[in-house]
């Protein structure tokens, strides 16, 4: 049954609303796009409800969106842009195409295993939440092969969230985050920050609208082959934190 339920997804497009939209962000992921997708179908599959998977590409230089195009998925749509806009931009085409109950943001490098999903959605689905995140920072996580200097600077980010937006989630920048379909919406279309920090707003979206919001201890991995410049992160990080009180104070958010 497993292997029928993969097979059908893979060549059967769906004739009713998926039940769980999964968004994938990607830039010039070539080389590890293709295992992604493969460990999320064949886990999602089985889970026993309909859903879909986007691919929002942001103007990747290399091969990923043909890659992707020519596993000829049938669940599988790609969103393609002629330009880098950034992480943020890039998740927001996705959150706003996805058709699904619940919509989940995951990142291309699969660092936060697929498997975790059924924890997240559960508490959207059973215990009433509006926004599940998934979580390095909370009790019963496992986070490995993080560099010290990762450490150091994540545990001072976290700090700086914490008294200076005062959002009451430890762990803002995991990869790994579900909503359900209106806030979703609700959230994407008031976004401004479209690079890396992007969930940092969002969440003080969440906080500012008064969403319901889980924080889930998830297992996590720093996967190779990352894009991220953790200096320049840092930057850009401290700045929309600055963006985003100017903007609030400015009702940029009504």
């Amino acid at each position: 049954m497993p292997y029928e339920n993969y097979e059908k997804w893979k060549t059967v497009p769906l004739e009713q609303t998926p039940h769980l939209s999964i968004v994938i962000p990607a830039y010039n992921e070539q080389e590890r796009i293709v295992a992604t997708i493969g460990a999320i179908a064949s886990h999602v599959s089985d889970l026993g409800f309909p859903w879909e998977l986007l691919i929002a590409d942001d103007g990747s230089k290399d091969a990923t969106v043909q890659t992707v195009e020519e596993l000829g998925l049938a669940n599988l749509k790609v969103l393609k842009t002629p330009k880098n806009g950034g992480k943020g931009r890039a998740v927001q085409r996705g959150m706003l195409a996805a058709e699904g109950d619940y919509i989940l943001f995951a990142d291309a490098d699969n660092s936060t295993p697929i498997e975790e999903v059924s924890k997240l959605l559960a508490k959207l689905e059973t215990d009433g939440f509006d926004v599940a995140v998934g979580s390095r920072a909370a009790e019963g996580a496992e986070e490995g092969k993080k560099s010290l200097l990762r450490h150091i600077l994540s545990g001072g980010l976290r700090m700086i969230v914490k008294y200076g937006l005062r959002i009451g989630v430890r762990d803002t920048q995991c990869g790994f985050k579900m909503y359900t379909r209106d806030v979703a919406k609700k959230l994407h279309s008031k976004q401004t920050i479209m690079g890396f920090s992007f969930d940092l707003e969002i969440l003080f979206l969440a906080s500012k609208f008064g969403y319901k919001v889980a924080e889930v201890p998830v297992a996590w991995v720093d996967a190779p082959g990352s894009k991220v410049d953790t200096r320049k992160e840092v930057q850009r990080f401290l700045r929309d934190l600055w963006k985003i009180q100017m903007n609030n104070l400015s009702g940029v958010y009504r």
